[in-house]
Protein backbone atom coordinates (compact mmCIF):
# COMPACT_ATOMS: atom_id res chain seq x y z
CA UNK A 1 0.00 0.00 0.00
CA UNK A 2 1.52 3.50 -0.89
CA UNK A 3 1.39 6.34 1.36
CA UNK A 4 1.95 10.09 1.10
CA UNK A 5 3.55 12.10 3.78
CA UNK A 6 2.36 15.40 4.75
CA UNK A 7 3.15 18.37 6.37
CA UNK A 8 2.60 21.42 7.08
CA UNK A 9 5.11 23.93 8.15
CA UNK A 10 5.99 27.80 9.10
CA UNK A 11 9.87 28.62 9.23
CA UNK A 12 11.18 24.85 10.38
CA UNK A 13 13.99 24.53 9.06
CA UNK A 14 15.92 23.31 11.64
CA UNK A 15 13.38 20.28 11.50
CA UNK A 16 12.30 19.76 8.29
CA UNK A 17 15.36 18.36 6.45
CA UNK A 18 15.25 15.28 9.22
CA UNK A 19 11.18 15.22 9.13
CA UNK A 20 11.42 14.34 5.34
CA UNK A 21 14.35 12.19 5.36
CA UNK A 22 12.07 10.04 8.05
CA UNK A 23 8.86 9.91 5.80
CA UNK A 24 10.51 8.85 2.78
CA UNK A 25 11.12 6.02 4.83
CA UNK A 26 7.68 4.80 4.77
CA UNK A 27 5.94 7.05 2.35
CA UNK A 28 6.47 7.71 -2.13
CA UNK A 29 6.10 11.27 -2.05
CA UNK A 30 5.79 14.14 0.47
CA UNK A 31 3.43 16.82 0.51
CA UNK A 32 4.84 20.18 2.02
CA UNK A 33 2.11 22.86 2.52
CA UNK A 34 4.36 25.89 3.85
CA UNK A 35 2.71 29.19 5.60
CA UNK A 36 5.06 31.94 3.47
CA UNK A 37 8.14 30.87 5.96
CA UNK A 38 10.59 33.19 5.92
CA UNK A 39 13.82 30.95 6.20
CA UNK A 40 15.02 27.79 4.25
CA UNK A 41 12.20 25.59 4.96
CA UNK A 42 10.72 25.76 1.54
CA UNK A 43 14.73 25.29 -0.08
CA UNK A 44 15.04 22.48 2.29
CA UNK A 45 11.90 20.88 1.30
CA UNK A 46 12.45 20.39 -2.11
CA UNK A 47 15.99 19.95 -1.95
CA UNK A 48 15.02 16.61 -0.06
CA UNK A 49 12.17 15.70 -2.50
CA UNK A 50 8.85 16.92 -0.73
CA UNK A 51 6.31 18.83 -3.12
CA UNK A 52 5.78 22.16 -1.54
CA UNK A 53 2.78 24.00 -2.00
CA UNK A 54 2.77 27.74 -0.57
CA UNK A 55 -0.30 28.64 1.07
CA UNK A 56 -0.94 31.62 4.04
CA UNK A 57 -1.78 29.99 7.01
CA UNK A 58 -5.33 29.27 7.68
CA UNK A 59 -5.41 27.28 10.66
CA UNK A 60 -4.13 24.03 11.54
CA UNK A 61 -7.30 22.06 10.66
CA UNK A 62 -7.62 23.97 7.75
CA UNK A 63 -3.98 23.91 6.30
CA UNK A 64 -4.12 20.14 6.16
CA UNK A 65 -7.21 19.74 4.49
CA UNK A 66 -5.76 22.32 1.85
CA UNK A 67 -3.10 19.92 1.24
CA UNK A 68 -4.96 16.60 1.10
CA UNK A 69 -6.48 16.97 -2.90
CA UNK A 70 -2.07 17.10 -3.71
CA UNK A 71 -1.81 13.94 -2.07
CA UNK A 72 -2.19 11.06 -4.65
CA UNK A 73 -2.63 8.47 -2.01
CA UNK A 74 -5.63 7.62 0.21
CA UNK A 75 -3.39 6.83 3.26
CA UNK A 76 -1.85 9.80 4.37
CA UNK A 77 0.89 10.56 7.38
CA UNK A 78 0.72 13.70 8.71
CA UNK A 79 3.29 14.61 10.83
CA UNK A 80 4.46 18.11 12.43
CA UNK A 81 7.71 19.81 10.63
CA UNK A 82 9.11 18.67 14.63
CA UNK A 83 7.82 14.98 14.33
CA UNK A 84 9.73 11.53 13.50
CA UNK A 85 8.05 8.45 13.71
CA UNK A 86 9.90 6.08 15.94
CA UNK A 87 10.78 2.85 15.10
CA UNK A 88 7.71 1.13 16.47
CA UNK A 89 5.44 3.34 14.43
CA UNK A 90 7.71 2.55 11.50
CA UNK A 91 7.73 -0.98 12.22
CA UNK A 92 3.72 -0.94 12.55
CA UNK A 93 3.37 0.94 9.25
CA UNK A 94 5.77 -1.19 7.35
CA UNK A 95 4.41 -4.35 8.15
CA UNK A 96 1.07 -3.61 6.56
CA UNK A 97 -1.24 -4.36 9.64
CA UNK A 98 -3.50 -1.67 9.34
CA UNK A 99 -4.52 -2.67 5.62
CA UNK A 100 -6.11 -5.99 6.81
CA UNK A 101 -8.47 -3.82 9.72
CA UNK A 102 -11.86 -1.92 9.50
CA UNK A 103 -10.37 1.17 10.91
CA UNK A 104 -9.42 4.48 9.23
CA UNK A 105 -8.24 6.52 11.45
CA UNK A 106 -4.25 5.53 13.81
CA UNK A 107 -3.84 7.25 16.41
CA UNK A 108 -0.05 6.98 18.34
CA UNK A 109 1.59 8.29 21.10
CA UNK A 110 4.04 10.91 21.62
CA UNK A 111 7.25 11.67 23.42
CA UNK A 112 7.59 15.10 23.58
CA UNK A 113 10.94 16.81 24.34
CA UNK A 114 11.65 20.16 25.89
CA UNK A 115 15.69 20.75 24.99
CA UNK A 116 16.20 17.23 24.44
CA UNK A 117 14.75 15.89 27.34
CA UNK A 118 11.58 13.52 27.46
CA UNK A 119 8.69 14.84 29.07
CA UNK A 120 7.01 12.10 30.36
CA UNK A 121 5.00 13.34 33.22
CA UNK A 122 2.79 16.75 34.05
CA UNK A 123 0.16 14.82 31.70
CA UNK A 124 3.10 14.72 28.34
CA UNK A 125 2.59 11.14 28.54
CA UNK A 126 0.86 9.33 26.84
CA UNK A 127 -0.78 11.96 24.41
CA UNK A 128 -2.33 10.23 21.66
CA UNK A 129 -2.37 12.30 18.35
CA UNK A 130 -4.03 11.17 15.01
CA UNK A 131 -1.81 11.01 12.27
CA UNK A 132 -1.78 8.51 10.21
CA UNK A 133 -5.56 7.61 8.07
CA UNK A 134 -7.24 7.18 5.03
CA UNK A 135 -8.75 10.42 3.09
CA UNK A 136 -11.57 8.19 1.70
CA UNK A 137 -13.83 8.10 4.84
CA UNK A 138 -11.37 10.39 7.20
CA UNK A 139 -10.02 14.02 7.58
CA UNK A 140 -8.66 16.34 9.81
CA UNK A 141 -11.17 18.88 11.41
CA UNK A 142 -11.68 22.35 10.58
CA UNK A 143 -10.05 23.53 14.38
CA UNK A 144 -7.93 26.69 14.40
CA UNK A 145 -5.89 24.65 16.92
CA UNK A 146 -5.27 21.16 18.07
CA UNK A 147 -7.45 19.65 15.25
CA UNK A 148 -8.44 16.22 15.40
CA UNK A 149 -9.04 13.60 12.81
CA UNK A 150 -12.18 12.16 12.61
CA UNK A 151 -13.52 9.10 10.41
CA UNK A 152 -15.64 5.82 10.83
CA UNK A 153 -13.67 3.63 12.80
CA UNK A 154 -10.96 5.07 15.12
CA UNK A 155 -8.58 3.08 17.10
CA UNK A 156 -5.09 3.69 19.40
CA UNK A 157 -1.68 1.59 18.41
CA UNK A 158 0.54 1.63 21.26
CA UNK A 159 3.60 3.36 19.02
CA UNK A 160 5.31 6.29 19.13
CA UNK A 161 6.02 9.25 17.24
CA UNK A 162 9.47 11.45 18.44
CA UNK A 163 7.80 15.14 19.07
CA UNK A 164 10.82 17.33 19.98
CA UNK A 165 8.30 20.06 20.61
CA UNK A 166 10.55 23.20 22.22
CA UNK A 167 13.71 24.28 22.88
CA UNK A 168 13.52 25.72 26.06
CA UNK A 169 10.92 27.67 28.73
CA UNK A 170 10.41 30.94 26.88
CA UNK A 171 9.85 28.75 23.93
CA UNK A 172 6.82 26.60 25.00
CA UNK A 173 5.48 29.88 27.06
CA UNK A 174 4.97 31.67 23.51
CA UNK A 175 3.53 28.96 21.53
CA UNK A 176 1.16 28.50 24.67
CA UNK A 177 0.20 31.74 24.79
CA UNK A 178 -0.58 32.09 20.87
CA UNK A 179 -2.13 28.57 21.17
CA UNK A 180 -4.62 30.17 24.15
CA UNK A 181 -5.27 33.02 22.16
CA UNK A 182 -6.18 30.49 18.79
CA UNK A 183 -8.23 28.41 21.14
CA UNK A 184 -10.41 31.44 23.05
CA UNK A 185 -11.53 32.20 19.49
CA UNK A 186 -12.23 28.90 18.20
CA UNK A 187 -14.34 28.51 21.59
CA UNK A 188 -16.12 31.84 20.59
CA UNK A 189 -16.85 31.40 16.94
CA UNK A 190 -18.69 27.99 18.04
CA UNK A 191 -21.31 29.88 20.64
CA UNK A 192 -19.02 28.53 23.85
CA UNK A 193 -19.99 31.31 26.36
CA UNK A 194 -18.03 31.33 29.87
CA UNK A 195 -18.26 33.26 33.20
CA UNK A 196 -15.80 35.26 34.96
CA UNK A 197 -14.60 31.87 37.10
CA UNK A 198 -13.86 29.49 34.83
CA UNK A 199 -10.72 30.50 34.03
CA UNK A 200 -10.07 30.77 37.90
CA UNK A 201 -11.71 27.26 38.52
CA UNK A 202 -10.36 25.16 34.88
CA UNK A 203 -6.50 26.68 35.45
CA UNK A 204 -6.32 25.29 39.30
CA UNK A 205 -7.91 22.31 38.26
CA UNK A 206 -5.15 22.03 35.37
CA UNK A 207 -2.69 22.55 37.75
CA UNK A 208 -3.65 19.88 40.25
CA UNK A 209 -4.26 17.37 37.55
CA UNK A 210 -0.86 17.85 36.29
CA UNK A 211 1.27 18.29 39.82
CA UNK A 212 -0.40 16.03 41.63
CA UNK A 213 -2.32 13.24 39.39
CA UNK A 214 -0.05 13.26 36.39
CA UNK A 215 3.85 13.30 38.16
CA UNK A 216 5.29 16.20 37.88
CA UNK A 217 5.45 16.21 41.62
CA UNK A 218 8.04 13.77 40.83
CA UNK A 219 9.63 15.60 38.34
CA UNK A 220 11.69 18.61 40.73
CA UNK A 221 11.82 22.23 39.27
CA UNK A 222 10.78 20.76 35.59
CA UNK A 223 7.04 19.11 36.86
CA UNK A 224 6.48 21.85 38.69
CA UNK A 225 7.34 24.48 35.72
CA UNK A 226 5.15 22.42 33.36
CA UNK A 227 2.15 22.15 35.44
CA UNK A 228 2.14 26.04 36.00
CA UNK A 229 2.71 26.60 32.38
CA UNK A 230 -0.40 23.89 31.32
CA UNK A 231 -2.18 26.06 34.04
CA UNK A 232 -1.26 29.13 32.60
CA UNK A 233 -2.59 27.88 29.10
CA UNK A 234 -5.59 26.31 30.60
CA UNK A 235 -6.47 29.53 32.98
CA UNK A 236 -5.69 32.62 29.44
CA UNK A 237 -7.70 30.29 27.50
CA UNK A 238 -10.70 30.91 28.95
CA UNK A 239 -10.05 34.67 30.48
CA UNK A 240 -9.52 35.43 26.74
CA UNK A 241 -12.89 33.99 25.91
CA UNK A 242 -14.46 36.42 28.56
CA UNK A 243 -12.54 39.22 27.37
CA UNK A 244 -13.88 38.47 23.68
CA UNK A 245 -17.55 37.99 25.04
CA UNK A 246 -17.32 41.37 26.42
CA UNK A 247 -16.09 43.20 24.01
CA UNK A 248 -19.01 41.49 21.63
CA UNK A 249 -21.45 42.31 24.13
CA UNK A 250 -21.28 46.41 23.01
Amino acid sequence: MKISGLVITYNEEKHIGKCIDALFKICDEVIVVDSLSADNTVKIAEEKGAKVILQAFLGDGPQRIHGLPYCKNDWILNLDADEILAEDAENFILSGKYENQNFDVYAFSLYNYMGGKLIDFAGWYPDKTSRFFNKKTASPSQDRVHQKVSGNNRTHVNVHIHHYAWDNFDQFISKKNLYSTWHAQQLFDKGRRVNAFKPILNGTVAFIRCYFFKKGVFNGIDGLSISMIQSFFTYMKYAKLVKLQKANSK
